[in-house]
């Protein structure tokens, strides 16, 4: 019974180290920036490691034109490839926390970190 205790107590403060931890790498993902960009580079698009854009780069040429439907397209494909990109960046900074141990649950806390479509991404910042 005693056993079982001490292992609930060390449970407790496995899991608030890792509270510590989640915090810690929250930080580092609102310092991390990647691009996605389409169109030859006519279209940038900045993400924050928290998915969330941050910045839209058009080339100038592309206002001059009256090609509404390309521009669309380009500017979706440019945020989907640096949304990827953040997806990635995340990915990455929790193989780091977990120490590239597959633990349950994880998948699902950061998830709920960056809620969005749960699609993994397949970009590379």
């Amino acid at each position: 019974m005693f056993k079982a205790l001490g292992n609930f107590a060390s449970m407790l403060k496995q899991a608030s180290a890792m509270k510590g931890k989640m915090a810690e790498m929250q930080e580092k993902l609102a310092g991390v920036r990647v691009e996605g960009s389409a169109g030859g580079g006519l279209i940038t698009v900045e993400a924050s490691g928290h998915q969330k854009i941050t910045a839209i780069r058009v080339d100038p040429s592309l206002l001059k034109e009256d090609d509404r439907e390309m521009l669309e397209d380009l500017l979706a494909a440019a945020v989907n490839q640096a949304l990827d990109k953040a997806k990635a960046a995340a990915a990455r900074e929790m193989a780091e926390l977990t120490g590239g141990m597959n633990l349950p649950g994880f998948d699902d806390m950061l998830k709920e970190l960056n809620p969005g479509d749960g699609s993994g991404g397949g970009g590379t910042a």
